[in-house]
């Protein structure tokens, strides 16, 4: 039906006299967009260790923080309506947020208790969260992730029900910290909520994601295939954000479109690509490989903070001497990786170059310059092999299953470092087709995730997205103490879990500590080009390319835009013409 529907539909456009959207009236809420948003995602807590850039450009739909950073790099405020400070005595320094107006998908408001909830929720001692350094300037913060103090201990309060008080170590930079805040690790989230589903299951199946941004999920049946075998994602405008239902207010005062329907049962990258160019879909956000070269001149590239990246298991001995692992870096040519992606650059780094160095306009990446050859030096990395003793030895690259990009770039890896004398495997991480149940309610279960969190691999291949618009979320994961990993409460000395690499060292320690100490903003950015340095010549994770997001989008679209993230941002986005489409949905139904 819906094929035919959108055959009928597409001959309708090309004749039509285009109306733009306006405003609702009666039954009528507004746009369906049949689109490809992005491949498959299988879960939405914005605390989770988001390591694919598909996972990003969903969640960052569905949920907003305090502030929010425009398109030159400068925060904004977003459910922040103003601030002041509290205490700046030369002792204490405290400020106090006030919210703006709305409300979570399910209609209640939104809360200071939900931000109390939400960065207590990462710095929790024994829960592993890699964003949890970007709230050590709280009071008390840290000691608390060390199991030093206690989560009650925290300096963050609800004062009043839309009243947030934050109680600092010591005077800070608050430019950072409310660039910090536009992170999706830091967006408020429900206690009731995910204490009712469990933290394992809420953000995993529509029924129980509860979000207060833009948009919310309403149907989700990615990693099980019903009984007509659709896979689908379905996001729809919150009937609730920035409205308040006492008021008539429009539905699309704030979200134009209705619903963003990605019906992956259309089939692979290649099938929606030809489903766009035949006019049943009209947004199309991941475009096959064999056609990015030929319609690079027609996508819309954007930057984005993302840099794809192969993480060593640093505790397996074949791993275990840096010189092994810079060989193997040294040996991939990085302008042919860039080539295999098209929509990318070389990594000249670990941090790509929208993140910023001491302010907005300004790159950490162009003053750090190029800390990685983009060429292959096969000759340099055989003999930095046989100074370290390793001359061949078996392990596997994982690597996400069904990103067709992704496992390209592994094959051609595997080749390179075959020819240095290893016997080389790529898996293919996919969905657990078993999936999980609880209460007889089935979700999907994401395996290339599970290793990654649990450390289970020899090397896995993964998007590094940017926590944050400064390097020292980025970098400061590796030093142990930052890396938002916690304690083991269970040891004796309370043992603190390094990153998932396993990556250690005393020195990179102590520039992690120094950058945070240090509040001359041009010194501390010197302190971590140091730490970015250090980090590649140990080589605990290997940059490949920077990643670009390109999306094809039909000239029935308009209202398009993409925030500084590289993420999509669908709220003002109008549909040519949509009351024909809807007559023609409700006539084919």
């Amino acid at each position: 039906m819906k094929k035919a529907l959108s055959l009928i539909l597409a001959a309708i456009m090309s004749a039509s006299v285009l109306a733009g959207c306006t405003t609702l009236e009666g039954d009528d809420k507004g746009a369906i967009i049949d689109m490809y948003l992005t491949t498959e995602v299988y879960d939405f807590d914005p605390q989770s260790s988001i390591i694919d850039d598909a996972q990003l450009k969903a969640l960052r739909l569905c949920w907003e923080g305090l502030t929010t950073i425009d398109e030159n790099g400068k925060w904004q405020k977003a459910l922040m309506k103003n601030y002041s400070v509290e205490v700046d005595d030369g002792e204490s320094f405290s400020i106090i947020v006030n919210l703006k107006d709305t409300r979570w998908s399910d209609g209640r408001t939104v809360q200071a208790a939900d931000f109390v909830y939400s960065w207590k929720r990462l710095l929790e001692a024994e829960a592993p969260h890699e964003a949890a350094a970007l709230l050590y300037d709280i009071k008390n913060a840290r000691d608390i992730k060390m199991g030093d103090a206690t989560i009650d201990d925290l300096g963050v309060a609800a004062v009043d029900t839309y009243v947030l008080q934050i109680e600092f170590e010591e005077k800070i930079d608050l430019t950072r910290f409310f660039e910090n805040c536009s992170s999706l690790a830091l967006v408020p989230l429900r206690e009731d909520v995910i204490t009712r589903y469990g933290e394992d299951v809420w953000g995993k199946k529509a029924a129980t994601i509860v979000t207060n941004g833009p948009f919310q999920p309403r149907e989700l049946t990615e990693g099980k295939d019903g009984e007509d075998g659709d896979a689908i994602m379905r996001l729809e405008r919150s009937a609730y954000y920035y409205l308040d239902p006492e008021k008539e207010e429009a539905l699309d005062k704030y979200v134009i479109p209705f619903r963003l329907l990605t019906n992956y049962s259309t089939g692979d990258a290649s099938a929606q690509l030809a489903a766009y160019e035949e006019g049943k879909i009209f947004y199309n956000g991941e475009i096959p490989m064999d056609k990015r070269a030929e319609l690079k001149d027609s996508a819309v590239i954007t930057d984005m903070m993302t840099t794809h990246t192969y993480v060593f298991n640093t505790k397996n001995p074949l791993f275990e001497k840096a010189e092994v692992r810079r060989a193997l870096s040294m040996a991939l040519d990085r302008v042919t990786m860039a080539e295999i992606a098209v929509y990318a650059d070389p990594a000249a780094g670990y941090i790509p170059g929208k993140v910023l160095d001491t302010a907005k306009g300004t790159s950490f990446r162009q003053v750090g310059g190029e800390l990685i050859s983009a060429q292959a030096d096969a000759a340099g990395a055989k003999a930095l092999l046989q100074s370290a003793g390793v001359t061949g030895g078996s392990f596997t690259i994982t690597v996400r299953g069904d990103n067709p990009v992704d496992l390209a770039l592994a094959d051609y890896v595997k080749g390179v470092w075959t020819g240095l004398g290893f016997d080389v495997t790529v898996e293919a991480a996919e969905v657990d087709p078993e999936g999980a149940y609880v209460d007889d309610d089935y979700y999907a279960v994401d395996d290339h995730q599970a290793k990654y969190d649990s450390g289970e691999f020899d090397v896995i291949a993964i998007d590094m997205n940017m926590l944050s618009p400064d390097a020292f979320g980025a970098l400061a994961q590796f030093s142990a103490v930052f890396s938002g990993n916690g304690v083991d409460m269970n040891s004796e000395t309370y043992d603190v879990y390094t990153h998932v690499s396993g990556y250690s060292d005393a020195d990179y320690d102590a520039l992690i500590e120094s950058a945070f100490a240090e509040k001359d903003t041009a010194k501390r950015a010197e302190i971590l080009h140091q730490a970015e340095a250090k980090l590649l010549e140990d080589m605990p994770v290997c940059p490949v390319i920077f990643v670009k997001d390109a999306y094809l989008a039909s000239d029935e679209l308009s209202g398009i835009s993409s925030d500084y993230y590289g993420a999509r941002d669908f709220k003002d986005t109008k549909l040519k013409d949509y009351m024909t489409y809807k007559a023609l949905t409700e006539t084919a139904e």
